[in-house]
């Protein structure tokens, strides 16, 4: 049973984030000098994962992955193994790179421009997951729409995405899933067919405007009558137990019992906020670990925005995180931002 189980198995992106600062974003066929350059973790489940130990959480941590048999793979498995990330269900592959983005920051405006080599990830199949030896109490995929062949939708409606979360339950798992925010034309067919497996599922608004085909703001106000709706259908979908969605504001989270609640961001002052890349993913952590820990609604919604505000104190994606108490700290002290999301 689930209840027996402890720790968080994460799987599906794993990347290395090529950061390098800049002097001028180049026209085509110009050049643009490198002031600085930095290699750090990328992906939904290897930044979970980092975060969660950043948090210094009490439980055993495992990584589920396909990276290329590189130096940025190596990289990867000795980053997770310097963490306490269980890295055996880690497989490496010759057939292609690892998964890599190279990011580049303007160093006058902080504006970042991405060129994403997809790689191993775009192999990482069904077989490469095997759950019959974890003792995980929580499994995490991230991220949907970003995992090529987990997202081919089958003729039945089903995909590889959706097997992994079957299997997960089926050895006794909680299954937790996110989303990535681009535009793919099956989004809502593989959003759909992963909820059906899904204990908790993680969007944020732009990604609940895929899977819905809606969008959830008017005039750039939040619709949040829109986002509750949106959230019950993907409940009515499959969703087990949650759907939460978070945004600028804040997050809403729906449960299967009609139940919602909603929590407002940390009210962080802009000298506070260094770069928000990983931030979702530091929210993921925040609410998975009170997931894991069974924790209320509104304690996992809290750690959640808290975790998310601290990981915005660093340009990366993860070294702004500190101890879950700490992230706490930060919020009880900034404060929570004056909206009302209730509609």
């Amino acid at each position: 049973m689930a209840d027996t189980r402890r720790g968080i198995l994460a799987g599906g992106n794993f990347i290395v984030d090529h950061v390098k600062l800049i002097d001028v974003y180049p026209a085509q066929e110009m050049l643009a000098n490198i002031a600085h350059e930095t290699a750090t973790n990328g992906g939904g489940p290897y930044n979970l994962l980092i975060d969660l130990a950043r948090m210094q959480v009490d439980a055993p941590l495992a990584a589920a992955a396909l990276v290329g048999d590189d130096p940025d793979g190596r990289r990867i498995i000795d980053d997770c193994r310097d963490h306490h990330i269980d890295t055996t269900l880690i497989r490496q592959t010759a057939d292609a790179p690892t998964s890599y983005t190279d990011v580049m920051t303007v160093a006058s405006t902080g504006r970042r421009t991405f060129f994403h080599r997809r790689g191993a990830n775009a192999l990482l199949d069904v077989d490469h997951f095997d759950f019959t030896h974890s003792s995980a109490r929580v499994f995490h995929l991230a991220y949907l729409l970003l995992l090529d062949r987990l997202d081919q939708v089958q003729p039945d409606g089903s995909t590889g995405a959706a097997a992994v979360l079957a299997a997960a339950r089926e050895q006794g798992m909680i299954t937790c899933a996110d989303a990535v925010s681009v535009d793919h034309p099956d989004a809502g067919r593989i959003i759909a067919a992963a909820a059906r497996h899904v204990d908790h599922l993680l969007l944020n608004e732009v990604e609940l405007e895929r899977a819905v085909g809606r969008t959830m703001r008017r005039d750039g106000v939040l619709d949040v009558d829109a986002v509750t709706r949106a959230a019950e259908q993907l409940i009515e979908v499959g969703v087990r137990q949650t759907v939460v969605v978070h945004f600028a504001e804040g997050a809403i989270a729906v449960d299967c019992d009609g139940g919602r609640v909603e929590q407002q961001a940390v009210k962080l002052p802009p000298s506070k906020i260094v770069g928000a890349v990983g931030a979702g993913d530091a929210f993921a952590s925040g609410y998975l670990w009170g997931v894991h820990e069974n924790e209320p609604l509104a304690t996992r919604l809290r750690w959640a925005v808290c975790v998310a505000a601290q990981s915005l104190s660093h340009a990366t994606a993860s070294m702004g995180v500190e101890s879950l108490s700490a992230c706490c700290r930060l919020g009880d002290a900034c404060g929570y931002r004056d909206v009302t999301l209730t509609a």
